[in-house]
């Protein structure tokens, strides 16, 4: 007879529990690209069509037997559901005096929008006796995503729309590319970046984009002003020596992924709530 209570109580009270407290299916949905499947770049094998999961085991097989690593794994809750997912990854193997640091970040959307990244940075800090020269990394940029859009400011920048990298007429090749990328931007190639139709350039876009949070909701404004749908960008710094790299940035940014996410996600949190809180339906009254 107490059993029975007991398994009463138990019912009852979780005939209480919100709905939130049980699992909630997510009907996935992808968000569009600035990539295509022809052109894709990515960043030690992660592009912006990785998911959380597959990213996080890239990651894992690269930062494997380097002990000082420090990882970073940040799981939200979609909505008030009992739904937890990976919002954001960070590996972190610090530089030393024979040892080259690298930070690789990356950011995902919901699983709403099938929990994809449009966010990837890798930073590279060489140890002195470890610095590459500065014509072997431009030769392995260049011979990995292809010529650039644009050089200077110690950046070479690919910027992408419609599913290609933009021209501005500037045709790169390893020596040119050499040359520019210590001098300023070509003010004349630059200003083909911008949109006619007020929308800002993608590389004013990606340097102001890399200081703010790295959630859809802090960068949408930007993706939305951008005048380009993707972003990639390498930064070489100099080191010991002028024609020596001492720090290497990778930074890989989909805007158009962002504002098709950012929907996506917005849509489903606000059906999930919809689902959670029911407006009440009443009769009309006979009259």
């Amino acid at each position: 007879m107490l059993r029975r209570a007991l398994f009463a109580s138990l019912i009852m009270s979780l005939a209480g529990l919100p709905a939130a407290s049980f699992a909630y299916d997510i009907k996935p949905r992808n968000s569009e690209s600035a990539f295509t499947a022809k052109v894709r770049p990515d960043i030690l094998g992660i592009s912006t069509d990785s998911t959380a999961e597959s990213a996080r085991a890239i990651l894992e097989a690269a930062f494997r037997g380097r002990v000082d690593t420090k990882t970073d794994i940040q799981q939200h809750k979609f909505g008030s559901t009992a739904v937890s997912y990976i919002a954001a990854l960070t590996f972190d193997f610090p530089p030393g005096p024979k040892q080259t640091g690298e930070v690789l970040s990356t950011s995902f959307s919901s699983p709403a929008s099938a929990n994809r990244a449009y966010f990837i940075d890798r930073n590279l800090t060489f140890a002195q006796d470890q610095q590459p020269s500065k014509t072997e990394m431009m030769k392995q940029v260049m011979d990995k995503y292809g010529a650039p859009t644009i050089i200077g400011d110690r950046h070479v920048y690919y910027i992408y729309r419609a599913g290609r990298i933009v021209s501005v007429g500037v045709k790169y090749k390893e020596r040119t590319a050499l040359d520019a990328i210590d001098r300023p931007l070509d003010p004349r190639a630059a200003v083909k970046l911008n949109g006619g139709n007020g929308r800002g350039s993608c590389v004013a876009v990606v340097k102001r984009a890399q200081t703010k949070e790295k959630t859809l909701s802090a960068m949408l404004d930007e993706a939305r002003d951008a005048n380009c749908d993707g972003v990639l960008s390498v930064q070489l710094t100099p080191g010991i020596a002028p024609d020596r790299v001492g720090n290497a940035e990778f930074t890989l940014l989909d805007f158009k992924r962002i504002v098709s996410a950012a929907a996506i996600d917005g849509e489903a949190l606000a059906a999930e709530e919809k689902e959670r809180n029911p407006v009440p339906q009443g009769n009309a009254p006979k009259l």
